[in-house]
């Protein structure tokens, strides 16, 4: 670029509003699409804001994702560190290994599948609603809602009792927490894979018909690769879907012209959904990117060595992609988004999750249609704290 670089700045956290990206995102994507970013480790790398760029360099496969490339972007070297060439954990490998594994993976994830699975996710929908009904109001929709569909779901795909969610979930938490030390990182994803590795002994032994046991009876990976690829699924599997339906019912809450709208016309379930997936994006702190060479990226160059971080949330609100991206419009065709990703590393969970969010805001929304908080704005607890972005606890009422 000819123009002169602006100084570098830091990923920025803090909110001024629950719904919306830092507003510095934003006002530095119209200035330019990728700007220079001091990292945590001191490294002077870039980050990408506009949507265009975004796209580019998450199809660039001159982009790494591998751990021991990347710098971190904020002072999160601890979950790095800790998930560090683990093996099976494709999404911190490139091709070939992450197309190796990837493809294995692919075969259990197919769209028929996951379609084949919409009746037992109803079922699930219903159940937790009907709890929710016997215990009354109010509730923390987080607990007893949100948290537990995914939860059930993933369990059943992988093959993963349910009776032993806390020990995920709490596992989980510290995982994802920017909170939590490297040492607490490190005994976490131990306890996660000494649990799961003695699952798949099990399956090994009686298969059944699940996933990890589908992933064994290829007779194509080891048992370490299909622990760290089952752990990183569980985690996923749960986290990111119970996220979204606790935060987007938020945001229907504070939006009731569109609440209406969904509750009293099903169809828009899909257009919703995409469009609370754009409009939320709650991976809030990344992805991250490497070059492993020198790359053009929108008229600037990213030297090989340089990390990128791009702002899924700032491009999801980029005006040069969607009209009017700070409004939330659930008839909006907000395809193309990148909540989920882009290119090869995109999200292999996807289809599962957009139906376990197609079943569950309208369901949640037919059965109380009087849905409301139960405590002031103020004392929703934001989880500003975690790498994935939603609501700790959410008390409605009915």
């Amino acid at each position: 670029m000819t123009n002169a670089m602006p100084e570098p700045v830091t990923l920025p956290l803090s909110r001024e509003e629950p719904f919306d990206p830092p507003g510095d995102l934003g006002r530095w994507r119209e200035e330019g699409p990728i700007r220079p970013m001091l990292y945590a480790d001191d490294h002077v790398g870039w980050l990408a804001t506009g949507y265009s760029a975004v796209r580019a360099v998450l199809a660039d496969p001159r982009f790494s994702t591998e751990t021991t490339r990347l710098h971190p972007p904020i002072s999160q070297r601890a979950r790095l560190q800790a998930l560090a060439k683990l093996p099976g954990f494709f999404i911190r490998e490139d091709p070939p290994e992450h197309t190796r594994l990837r493809r294995l993976l692919t075969g259990q994830f197919t769209v028929r599948r996951m379609r084949q699975l919409e009746p037992r996710i109803e079922k699930i929908t219903a159940d937790r609603l009907d709890a929710m009904e016997r215990e009354g109001a109010p509730a923390d929709l987080v607990r007893e809602f949100a948290l537990p569909i995914p939860s059930l779901v993933i369990c059943e795909l992988l093959g993963v009792p349910y009776g032993d969610h806390e020990r995920f979930q709490r596992d989980s938490t510290t995982l994802l927490s920017l909170e939590s030390s490297i040492e607490q990182v490190r005994e976490a994803m131990e306890d996660l894979l000494d649990y799961i590795r003695g699952l798949v002994v099990r399956k090994r032994a009686e298969p059944g018909d699940d996933l990890i046991s589908g992933l064994i009876a290829t007779g194509r990976l080891t048992d370490v690769e299909i622990a760290g690829a089952s752990v990183l699924m569980l985690i996923a599997g749960h986290e990111t879907t119970a996220n979204m339906l606790a935060l987007g019912t938020y945001t229907l809450l504070k939006n009731p012209a569109q609440l209406a709208a969904l509750r009293d016309d099903p169809s828009l379930a899909d257009a919703a959904v995409e469009e609370l997936l754009r409009y939320l994006t709650i991976v809030h702190i990344g992805p991250v990117r490497t070059a492993m060479e020198d790359v053009e990226i929108e008229g600037y160059t990213i030297r090989a060595g340089e990390s990128v971080t791009l702002s899924l949330g700032a491009a999801n609100r980029d005006p040069e992609r969607f009209d009017s991206p700070d409004t939330l419009d659930i008839t909006r065709q907000a395809t193309g988004h990148v909540s989920f990703g882009h290119g090869v590393h995109q999200c292999l969970g996807q289809q599962l999750a957009r139906i376990e969010m197609r079943i569950g805001y309208p369901a949640l929304l037919r059965r109380f249609p009087g849905l409301r908080l139960a405590t002031p704005d103020e004392e929703v607890a934001m989880r500003s704290n975690m790498a994935i972005y939603g609501v700790h606890r959410l008390p409605v009422a009915w």
